[in-house]
Formats: structure tokens, C-alpha cells, sequence
């Protein structure tokens, strides 16, 4: 359900009047329309009670930078056994090597690439049998708000946010008769705070993607074309946010309150309205107002 907390009364609000006539029987209706003087309530202040953390493990994937790294830091800082699952470990890569300058037993970088079983195998080997008795947890995906609703140029993130989507909402059924909560973190624009895109890299993987395209698709659509999207591409670079707070404030709410949302939306005021529009009204409209 779209809705909004007004920040005052609806009757003392400043208003306007719009007044239009009915065609049929020269009945005169009267609207009346107050300013957008409201928070939206996808802003969630997280006041549930929060269990008490103790000695509590976790497995974090992805944490040689970004979301990851920012995570492993501030869960071990909350007193949580922190797994850090890293994918450039056995290459010593920077975060890994700041991760394990911390020289704390509750914090443990391992080797993951979670596209290889053999290394998912190993590092479920590696938290089972550092627990003593483990105990029902819980699974908490990061997705993207690019996993509700698609964006130009954007469709292989897109392609994969929604399947992360569709994964965790049927995990989130098969696991509720175990008791394990499955819960999905949607984060808005962070691409500055995480440096997801460099003009390097997307000029690389522009230049890789041309020259590799067959001639056919070369000529549907013209290297101008190809160029501007690219230029489009290049300026994400150094947008959204900067503060990730936002993010860790929702995976730790998702992992210590009692009663966890099943998904969360850090990001700003004008993708959460994007989002609400884009998911609860119908396409012609979205489309209308996004697209054409």
C-alpha cells in the first residue's frame, strides 16, 4: 500500500481548489488539493526490540569491498564472530589485507567465490565446525531497487537483481517451516560510496562489447547510439549517496531484531516514490510518466 505520514494536521495545511463540471448533467464538483507536506513512510526508524547479539556468528559474502567490507567491519564491532567471505583472498588483495589487520579472533577472512561450489563447500566446513552448538539463522540478501523496477541500458544488473528477487522470496516459503527468516535489502543509488563503475572499466567493457558485436547488430543500431548510452553509463560514475550507513543500518536491523521486515529500502525520497509508482500502479502510467 502506497501511504504518507503528514507531518501536520490535513485540515490546517494550505490548499488548493480545483473545480471542474460534470458533462452530462452540469453538476459542479469541487476537489481539494493540499501541498506535499509529508514524509513518506518507506523512511523506517527500525524500533523494533533487538535481540542481544552475545556470540553470535555470521557469514558475509563479498567482503573485499563496497557493502561487504563496510558490513564485516561494523558487525564485528557489534561483537558478532565475523566470517568474511573474500573472492581476491589467495591474491592478497587490499581489503582482505585490512580485514585481517583488525588481528581479532572474532573476525576471519576465508577465500569465496560463491560461483564455485568447491569453495562454498569449504567455507560452510569452516563455520560449522568453528561453532560449538549452531543454531536456526537467518539469510539476508542485498539486492537492488534495480530488482523492483528496470532501467535503460542497465538490463544484465537488472536481469540478475530480479532473479536475487525471485530466489529470495522463494526461499524466504520453503525455509518458514524450519524457522529460518529470509529477508531482502533493496539499496538505492550507492554506486559513489562502493565505486561499483570507474570511467576506466566502463570504457574497457564498452570498447570489449563493440568490437565483439556481430556486424548486423553493429549497424542496427550505429556507433552514435552506442556512444551516447556509453556516455550515459559514464555519468552513474560518481552519483547516489556516499554514506552507506543507510545499508548496514538495515542488514544489522534485519539480523538482530525479533521481528525482521521481510524487505528494506535504503535509498532516497525520489526512488522510493519511483519504486511505489513503478510497482503498485499500472504500466501505462509508470510508463507515461518515466518513459515517454
Amino acid at each position: 500500500m502506497l501511504t504518507a505520514r503528514l507531518s501536520r494536521p490535513l485540515s490546517k495545511l494550505p490548499g488548493k481548489t480545483l473545480s471542474f463540471p460534470n458533462r452530462e448533467n452540469g453538476t459542479r464538483y469541487t476537489l481539494q488539493f493540499y501541498p506535499a507536506s509529508f514524509v513518506p513512510v518507506g523512511h523506517r526508524t527500525y524500533a523494533d526490540a533487538v535481540n542481544p547479539v552475545g556470540s553470535k556468528a555470521v557469514l558475509v559474502t563479498g567482503c573485499d569491498s563496497g557493502f561487504g567490507f563496510s558490513l564485516a567491519k561494523h558487525l564485528h564491532s557489534k561483537g558478532f564472530l565475523v566470517f568474511a567471505g573474500c573472492l581476491m583472498k589467495d591474491k592478497g588483495d587490499v581489503g582482505v589485507k585490512e580485514l585481517d589487520s583488525l588481528k581479532s579472533d572474532r573476525l576471519r577472512t576465508v577465500q569465496l567465490n560463491v560461483c564455485k561450489s568447491e569453495e562454498v563447500e569449504k567455507v560452510v566446513e569452516i563455520v560449522r565446525t568453528s561453532l560449538e552448538d549452531p543454531e536456526k539463522g537467518r539469510v539476508i540478501n542485498i539486492s537492488s531497487m534495480l530488482g523492483r523496477m528496470a532501467n535503460p541500458a542497465r538490463s544484465p544488473y537488472c536481469i540478475t537483481k530480479f532473479g536475487m528477487e525471485a530466489f529470495s522470496d522463494c526461499l524466504r516459503y520453503e525455509m518458514h517451516p524450519l524457522g529460518v527468516k529470509v529477508c531482502v535489502v533493496e539499496p538505492g543509488n550507492f554506486i559513489a560510496a562502493t565505486s561499483l563503475y570507474s570511467p576506466e572499466r566502463i570504457q574497457a567493457i564498452a570498447d570489449k562489447m563493440w568490437n565483439e558485436l556481430p556486424e548486423v547488430v553493429r549497424k542496427d543500431y550505429g556507433k552514435k547510439y552506442f556512444d551516447e548510452k556509453t556516455a550515459t553509463m559514464h555519468t552513474y560514475c560518481n552519483s547516489g549517496s556516499t554514506d552507506t550507513s543507510p545499508v548496514i543500518d538495515a542488514v544489522t536491523h534485519a539480523l538482530t531484531a525479533a521481528k525482521p521486515y521481510t524487505r528494506y529500502h535504503p535509498m532516497d525520497y525520489y526512488w522510493w516514490l519511483r519504486m511505489q509508482i513503478m510497482t503498485h500502479l499500472p504500466g501505462a502510467i509508470s510508463d507515461r510518466i518515466y518513459i515517454h
